[in-house]
C-alpha cells in the first residue's frame, strides 16, 4: 500500500470517526466501503474491526456514565450466541449479497409497525437484536443502523443512545476481528502499523465530535439519524442490485 493511499485512508478514518462520534452512525458504513475497494474482504473486515473498536471504545469512555447496561447486556448475550453458531459455518459472503443485506435490513426495520419494532426495554428483543446484528456484522462488516433502530425504539436521550450503542459495537467488532483473523479458512493479514494509525485517527475523530453532540437537541439528533440511515441504506440497496446485474 502506497504512502498516499495510507494518508488518504487515515484522513478517511478521522472523518468517519467524527461522523460516528456525532450521530453514532454512518461512519462505519462509509469506511467499510472504502476498505473493501482497497483490500481483500477478510483484510478489510479485520482493519475495519480494529478501527471501529478504537472509535467506539473511546466514545464509550467519553460517555460512559450514560450507558444503559440492561439492553447492552441482552445484546451481548445474543451476539455471543450468534458468534459461536456462525463460527461453525466459516462463511464469507460475496460483495453483492453483503451490500443488499446492509441496505435492506434497516429499511425493513424502519417500515415495521411500532408494535413490532425492536424495543430496548424488552429483554428478549435485546437478545434477538444482538444475535441478528452479530450475523450482519459477519456478513457485511457493519450493523450500526440496526443497533440504532434498536435504541431509537426506547425513551433514551442522544447521549444514552450513543454511549450504549458504542459498548455494543466494541463487543461486536471484537468478535468480528476474531472471526476474520482466527476462525475462517483464509484468515486476514493485518499490518499493525496501519492498525495503530487507525486507532489514533479514530480517537481523534471521536473527540472532535463531542462538543457538537452536546450542542445538539434530542429532536435534531433523531431527525438526522433517521435521514442518514435511510439515505445510506437506499444507496447500498442500489449498489447491491448493480453488482448482481453485472
Amino acid at each position: 500500500m502506497s504512502l498516499l493511499v495510507i494518508i488518504l485512508l487515515i484522513i478517511t478514518m478521522v472523518g468517519t470517526a467524527f461522523l460516528s462520534g456525532l450521530f453514532g452512525v454512518a461512519g462505519g458504513l462509509v469506511l467499510i466501503g472504502v476498505l473493501l475497494s482497497l483490500l481483500p474482504v477478510a483484510d478489510a473486515m479485520a482493519l475495519h474491526g480494529v478501527t471501529q473498536m478504537a472509535s467506539n471504545s473511546w466514545r464509550a469512555a467519553l460517555w460512559f456514565r450514560y450507558v444503559s447496561w440492561r439492553p447492552v447486556g441482552a445484546y451481548v448475550v445474543g451476539a455471543l450466541i450468534a458468534m459461536l453458531l456462525w463460527s461453525l459455518t466459516r462463511y464469507v459472503p460475496d460483495k453483492a449479497v453483503a451490500m443488499l443485506l446492509l441496505g435492506v435490513t434497516p429499511l425493513v426495520t424502519q417500515m415495521l409497525p411500532a408494535r413490532v419494532r425492536p424495543n430496548p426495554n424488552v429483554l428478549w428483543h435485546g437478545v434477538a437484536n444482538g444475535a441478528f446484528c452479530m450475523m450482519l456484522l459477519l456478513l457485511t462488516g457493519v450493523a450500526g443502523p440496526m443497533i440504532d433502530r434498536f435504541f431509537l425504539g426506547g425513551n433514551f436521550d442522544r447521549r444514552q443512545i450513543v454511549a450504549s450503542k458504542s459498548v455494543c459495537q466494541v463487543f461486536g467488532h471484537l468478535a468480528k476481528l476474531i472471526y476474520f483473523t482466527s476462525v475462517i479458512d483464509q484468515t486476514a493479514s493485518l499490518d499493525w502499523r496501519i492498525a495503530a494509525a487507525a486507532i489514533l485517527a479514530s480517537m481523534l475523530g471521536t473527540s472532535l465530535a463531542r462538543k457538537l453532540l452536546e450542542a445538539m437537541t434530542d429532536a435534531q439528533f433523531r431527525r438526522w439519524v433517521n435521514w442518514i440511515i435511510t439515505t445510506i441504506s437506499a444507496y447500498y440497496v442500489a449498489y447491491g442490485l448493480y453488482l448482481l446485474a453485472l
